[in-house]
């Protein structure tokens, strides 16, 4: 190990550059986002990646070292604590499930099928848009579980062969798209419907779109929070199955 890498493990190479470094940018997404009201772009999720990894690549570059190898000795070991709670987070979306689960328990057949169902599609688009790009085995892997929230679809894509980290990143992207076309999708879809613009909202943007979907309505933001989570738990049960059935899986 050269004198500069063990520099930077002593100085960096602490939780402290990590943590500091997720929250900073992710304060500078909010305050873009607020100041260009609302500018898609500019969605912090969407800010913080992509300043991160430039972040990342810029610094590795002035210490004359290699990006992965900076990425794993001086930001990984905070942003693995960011990343930690990304699972409690995520439980905390059953909170809107169960303060409106008089509507799941009117229409849990509508809801349970039509996630199934638009699942199912999607999974058939990702896998031949992917093949038709050129994309190989590990590539495929990677995009099917999108249609879960990322820390769902992370471990699913590292479990069927895929690479976490561009899950992560089809996630983040994904959810930015919708976010940014949401109130143009509903119009063209005619979904005038709380309950189907909730689960549109919430199925294929995650998070980010359950908040565009609170900016609608208290219905249309309880069921894009049921959405994440019902259409989470079928990824988890249909991606493998799905993947295994393709010859992705090894």
């Amino acid at each position: 190990m050269s004198g500069t890498q063990t520099a930077i493990i002593t100085y960096l190479g602490t939780p402290i550059f990590g943590i500091c470094l997720s929250i900073a940018l992710f304060l500078l997404g909010q305050w873009l986002f607020k100041i260009t009201k609302g500018f898609f772009l500019f969605q912090p999720l969407f800010v913080g990646m992509v300043l991160g990894i430039f972040v990342l690549w810029l610094l590795a570059k002035t210490f004359g070292v290699n990006v992965t190898w900076f990425y794993t000795n001086a930001y990984k070991p905070g942003g693995d604590l960011i990343f930690w709670f990304l699972n409690p987070a995520t439980i905390a979306f059953a909170i809107p499930l169960y303060k409106r689960n008089d509507i799941v328990k009117r229409f849990w057949v509508e809801i349970l099928l039509s996630l199934i169902v638009g699942l199912g599609i999607s999974l058939v688009i990702i896998y031949y848009v992917s093949k038709f790009i050129g994309l190989d085995k590990n590539g495929i892997a990677s995009m099917l579980p999108q249609a879960a929230t990322t820390a769902i679809a992370m471990p699913i894509s590292g479990a069927i062969g895929g690479t976490p980290a561009v899950t992560a990143m089809a996630c983040i992207l994904n959810a930015v798209i919708i976010y940014a076309l949401a109130s143009w999708l509903i119009k063209i879809f005619h979904l005038t419907e709380p309950i189907g613009q909730g689960l549109g909202l919430g199925t294929a943007g995650h998070t980010v779109g359950s908040a565009k979907a609170i900016q609608l309505s208290s219905v249309a933001g309880a069921m894009a929070a049921i959405a994440v989570v019902i259409i989470s738990i079928v990824v988890d049960i249909v991606v493998p199955i799905f993947a295994n059935f393709m010859g992705i899986v090894k």
